[in-house]
């Protein structure tokens, strides 16, 4: 008999395969007293532990293929850092000193004070460093166990498996693509989670959130598992195993067609020309925009020089980093946004010691924070400006809301180009700046903006989130997160139209340029200009060249004055039917 569970699909394709429970369990801890003169020796015990647990890391990094998106190993080195901070390698050997205890016993003291307090602010990046502050524990808890699941539970004999536990660590999963595993399944995490981050990165099918799977799976019984949609399926007969078979060779073929479009230019039905740039966080990411053949790099996302570490960038590194960028481009356009800090991007460089606002999303973040911090910012400017004499920058700035604040960001600009010029540093004197539409305001001053900016870019995480004030993330109400409500898309088109008439290019950065299901919407607003992740760029070029934009005008139009979200959606549905790809 067939039995049908579903969870959150997060990473498209189909696996078929035989399942492998994995039953790791909840580590139980044990309590007891150290005798005084034993007390060094639970302490060398500790740091045995913590070494081996840093080697298996560093060995787990090897495995990362070459090509690999930066943001796989980034997880790794994550964790790799946390075995250096003071919360692994200080506070529980001085739990072991004073309070006499075995080390399990303080790692786990320490592991639930740093969990408690992340607990408590309910904020959605720190709530991700929450799970790898357990991982990195639990690894370190086991090898002082002797509990050697994290070392040689996943070896070659998964090969074609598809694995099925309670959760997973990034570790794992890099092993997992390294040890030919088919998908996996876990009965927690969230679509955001960086064990589905990495499953998307890596291509490997995956269901997360799906409660209780172990309980009613067998080892090695066959199980079919859709990433995309999230459903797993066992015991299914043999109509049901051609279906998904024939959904696999279409995925085959698919990404077959995909990949014949590299190189070649995506030019609509109708003759219009359309520019994808790519979307990085890290210099290490270029390899992977030059794979997708991507026109350049529309958003260069600079804040995550200033994550993972205690201090700031200086100008030289972020200049460094920058010019490594844009001389790998060899003359294709970087796009670099100044850093966007603060809401769910805290720093421990910079914000510490200083408490989250009751709203940090509203409050002090992005242009906001540079303009408060301009020994922060100054460096940034100039490292941009230096940057851009080796090749075709330009500067983005965030969360504009008012056009005073660009007004300041421009003095502070020249102030910097002053600077340079007195130190006789070389840059770009006609450096394009412009600017992240993506609060209200902006959207519906955005003539205004336009006046004022070489370019603009459309950030739809944002505009979405603040236009229906809702949080994303925030389970209660996510429901109501909708990249296709009326009142949005209204405020895109305003600013595309916005643009046009100032005669500036506009793009959209945000992850509504990365859905292919919204290119024919997009096109038909008027957009010419996406930035998206690599991994999506070809799927988005083959739905643009296979549409005709005088077909899309008009229902996007419609899309606008539609009194209900349903209504667009059978719009956008029509819109995707309506050439042949």
């Amino acid at each position: 008999m067939s039995i049908a569970l579903s969870g959150v699909g997060v990473s498209r394709g189909v696996a078929i395969g035989k399942v492998h429970l994995l039953q790791r369990g909840q580590l139980e801890i044990p309590e007891y007293v150290v005798p005084p003169k034993f007390v060094d020796e639970e302490i060398t015990r500790l740091k045995t532990a913590v070494n081996a647990a840093r080697a298996q890391l560093k060995a787990i990094r090897k495995h990362i293929p070459a090509g690999t998106p930066a943001d796989i190993s980034s997880f790794i080195d994550a964790h790799l850092l946390m075995l250096e901070d003071g919360m692994v390698s200080e506070e529980p050997f001085k739990l072991i000193r004073e309070q006499q205890c075995n080390a399990e016993w303080a790692l786990k003291q320490q592991r639930d004070s740093v969990v408690a307090v992340f607990d408590a602010m309910d904020d959605p990046y720190l709530r991700t460093r929450r799970d790898d502050i357990d991982h990195v524990i639990n690894r370190v808890q086991s090898l002082l166990l002797d509990e050697s699941s994290h070392s040689t539970e996943l070896d070659s004999r998964l090969k074609g498996c598809i694995l099925v536990a309670d959760d997973l660590t990034p570790a794992d999963t890099v092993l997992m693509q390294h040890y030919g595993v088919a998908g996996f399944v876990t009965e927690f995490g969230g679509p955001t989670s960086h064990t589905s981050i990495l499953a998307r990165g890596l291509g490997v099918p995956a269901i997360v959130g799906l409660r209780n799977a172990r309980r009613y799976l067998n080892d090695n019984e066959e199980i079919i598992i859709d990433g995309r949609a999230g459903h797993l399926i066992a015991g299914a007969d043999e109509r049901i195993r051609r279906h998904y078979k024939g959904r696999q060779r279409e995925e085959k073929r698919r990404l077959t067609e995909l990949k014949a479009l590299k190189g070649k230019p995506a030019i609509t039905l109708d003759g219009k020309t359309i520019r994808l740039h790519a979307n990085i966080e890290l210099p290490e990411d270029i390899p992977v925009v030059k794979k997708a053949a991507a026109d350049g790099v529309g958003l260069y996302r600079t804040e995550f020089l200033y994550m993972n570490r205690v201090d700031t960038p200086d100008e030289e590194e972020q200049y460094r980093a920058y010019r490594h960028v844009v001389k790998s481009l060899k003359g294709a356009p970087v796009t670099i946004r100044t850093f966007d800090l603060g809401a769910d991007k805290q720093v421990d460089g910079i914000t510490n010691n200083k408490p989250l606002g009751s709203n940090p999303a509203l409050g002090l973040r992005a242009v906001r924070l540079c303009l408060r911090d301009t020994a922060l910012f100054i460096p940034q400017l100039r490292a941009i400006l230096r940057a851009s004499a080796h090749g075709p920058v330009r500067m983005m700035i965030p969360m504009l809301s008012n056009l005073a604040e660009l007004q300041q960001v421009k003095q502070l600009i020249d102030e910097a180009k002053l600077q340079l010029d007195r130190e006789g540093l070389a840059y770009a004197d006609d450096l394009p700046v412009g600017g992240m539409i993506e609060v209200p305001a902006a959207a519906i001053s955005a003539n205004q903006f336009a006046k004022h900016l070489d370019f603009m870019s459309i950030g739809t995480n944002d505009l979405i989130q603040y236009t229906l004030a809702i949080d994303r993330i925030d389970d209660e109400v996510n429901y109501l997160y909708d990249p296709v409500h009326p009142a949005v898309l209204q405020l895109i088109h305003m600013t595309i139209r916005a643009a046009d008439k100032a005669g500036i290019p506009v793009s959209m950065c945000g992850e509504m340029a990365s859905d292919p299901r919204l290119t024919r919407l997009l096109l038909g607003l008027g957009l010419r200009e996406f930035s998206m992740h690599p991994s999506v760029l070809l799927e988005v070029k083959r739905i643009i060249n296979n549409s005709d934009t005088r077909l899309l005008e008009k229902p996007a139009r419609k899309s606008l004055t539609s009194a209900r979200q349903s209504d667009v959606e059978k719009i956008i549905a029509r819109m995707n039917l309506a050439d042949q790809d």
